[in-house]
């Protein structure tokens, strides 16, 4: 047999066995029983986008429900909206916990996960209605059902995680300024988004911003490069690169205590949807940084805006409780390669070192952010 061909025989074997050792070691992978109630109400698709990633990583680390020792199901575990098959026919149902489940759920229940409460709209459901403006909720926002559950598990000392969007609209200011309360944060009534184009004629482009825009500032939109957009009810704050920033990509920075703890990355670029609060006394794990020019600087500041703010903070006395700023489990990670152990070290196929290559916001921070968050959870519940 020939060199080169018995060396290609090789390479083909380790490419089939080593996959499959991976797959035997995280079957027999010690299993960690955890009952996590998984709360999206945004599920315009059958992909659940919001939240896949989420289960991606407890499937992963082999957290299972208690009962039966059953892998969660992204299709299935969770409460919010359901897309029914066939998508065409525009079916959909939802799965809501009742106010007389509340107690039940929060005593069987060691965690809640808040991975998405905005909802879906009629434009986001029914595609190819125009979208120049925003439309009505078919379903979506915290209630006062979403309170009380948080409630009974912050009175518990249960852990429980929140994401962005959970204080603005389409929640009632009611419900929004006690849960805020309950959090111990405040909601600056800021929210933003980085765009690879602020050029409208660009697919999926909310156009209804421009107006907001000429409404504010008497002038006509022109922005055509990269940017963000930061938004507060009837104001808004549009930075271009060139002008505005040196580097269009908002970035999430992490100091090196928290790194060696979560084993998260520095610095990762983030693109998709954030919120602005004020941490009070909360532990700062992560903040936000957007690369400004001194044009830039001063357009922020005449909105009392920082060009730096939190991304994760942490509940100072219980340290069980988390809200991530940013829309964070809104990640497309195909669900089939959780069945592999130390997948997440195949840098270069998954993810690469370039600093936008917005992969690594998953396999560098949100993947391990959240293990270790739910990790040193499980092991404080088994020490008691």
């Amino acid at each position: 047999m020939k060199k080169s061909l018995l060396i290609v025989i090789i390479i083909l074997a380790a490419l089939l066995i080593l996959p499959l050792i991976n797959f035997i070691r995280w079957t027999f992978k010690e299993k960690k029983p955890m009952d996590i109630i998984l709360v999206d109400k945004t599920v315009p698709a059958l992909e659940r986008e919001k939240h896949k990633s989420f289960n991606w990583i407890l499937a992963n680390e082999r957290f299972v429900k208690k009962e039966k020792k059953r892998t969660y199901s992204y299709k299935k575990d969770y409460y919010g909206f359901y897309p029914m098959r066939p998508l065409r026919e525009k079916q959909w149902g939802r799965n809501d916990y009742r106010l007389t489940d509340l107690i039940t759920l929060a005593e069987k229940n060691d965690a809640v996960y808040f991975a998405d409460t905005y909802g879906v709209f009629f434009n986001d459901w029914y595609k190819g209605i125009n979208k120049s403006r925003k439309s009505r909720k078919l379903y979506g926002g915290l209630n006062n059902n979403d309170f009380l559950l948080i409630k009974e598990m912050k009175d518990r000392n249960k852990l429980i995680i929140m994401e962005y969007n959970s204080f603005d609209y389409p929640t009632a200011q009611f419900e929004s300024v006690r849960t805020q309360e309950k959090l111990g944060i405040t909601f600056s009534g800021w929210t933003g988004k980085h765009f690879a184009s602020l050029d409208t004629t660009q697919q999926d482009f909310p156009i209804w911003m421009t107006a907001m825009y000429r409404k504010q500032y008497k002038q006509p939109w022109t922005f055509r490069k990269s940017g963000i957009v930061i938004l507060k009810e009837k104001e808004i704050v549009v930075l271009e690169e060139g002008t505005h920033l040196k580097s269009s990509m908002p970035t999430i920075i992490t100091n090196e205590s928290y790194c060696n703890k979560y084993g998260v990355a520095g610095s990762v670029a983030f693109d998709q949807w954030f919120d602005i609060i004020d941490p009070l006394s909360n532990n700062i794990i992560s903040e936000f940084k957007i690369e400004t020019t001194t044009v830039g600087d001063t357009l922020l500041l005449d909105h009392y805006l920082s060009s730096q703010f939190p991304a994760v903070v942490q509940d100072p006395v219980t340290s069980r409780i988390y809200y991530f700023s940013g829309d964070f489990a809104h990640t497309d990670v195909p669900v089939w390669t959780s069945r592999f152990l130390g997948v997440h070290k195949l840098k270069g196929l998954l993810y690469s070192d370039k600093p936008d290559d917005l992969r690594r916001f998953f396999w560098l921070y949100y993947r391990p952010l959240v293990n270790g968050i739910f990790s040193d959870y499980y092991e404080s519940m088994n020490k008691k």
